[in-house]
């Protein structure tokens, strides 16, 4: 949950070294989190860049978890209640209470991200410039699993982003791209 705050405008990589901190600090608690002066937060999480903005961030969701009863109280909560719960957070939007769904709470929920949005966009499945909520709902709509929905919006989304980090990054990579074939955005 912490890492869906802290992913907020940076690299995955980045996020790990605050954590890092965090967890070299004993202070990867929401208790610790809210315990700590704010500006000792914001030193932990410098590598995440905008730290100033994402302590507080942090500080909001910790607050808000404890406030409604932790990991044990909020998995009781139904799907739809529980992310709006999660968008009433202030510095909690729609991807972070997504990415929290998804892989902290394991709801079927799929997330969208600037990677699928980069992806889809250059095959030409979407323009690019839906709202969020409307993306959110074609994958969900379209991705449909008999069994493990869960598993299988968790596995699609990481496949997407490993694709998207190796070939279809900002400046892709297309020549090695095993969908540079069928991709009308390819660069040849």
């Amino acid at each position: 949950m912490v890492g869906a705050v802290l992913t907020q405008n940076t690299a995955w990589t980045n996020v790990e070294r605050a954590i890092a901190n965090l967890i070299e600090a004993n202070a990867l608690s929401a208790e610790a989190i809210l315990a700590a002066h704010p500006k000792t937060l914001a030193r932990w999480l410098k590598p995440s860049g905008y730290f100033n903005i994402k302590a507080k961030r942090l500080k909001n969701f910790c607050h808000w978890y404890l406030s409604n009863g932790a990991y044990d109280s909020l998995c009781e909560w139904p799907t739809d209640e529980l992310r709006s719960g999660l968008l009433s957070v202030n510095g909690v939007g729609p991807e972070t209470a997504d990415d929290i769904l998804l892989y902290a709470f394991d709801r079927p929920v799929f997330v969208i991200d600037a990677y699928t949005r980069r992806l889809f966009k250059r095959l030409q499945l979407i323009q690019g410039e839906e709202h969020y909520e409307e993306l959110r709902s074609l994958f969900e709509t379209g991705l449909k699993a008999s069994e493990n929905r869960v598993q299988l919006f968790n596995e699609y989304h990481a496949l997407i982003v490993i694709h998207a980090k190796d070939y279809c990054k900002t400046k892709p990579v297309c020549g090695e791209c095993c969908l540079s074939g069928m991709c009308p955005g390819a660069e040849g």
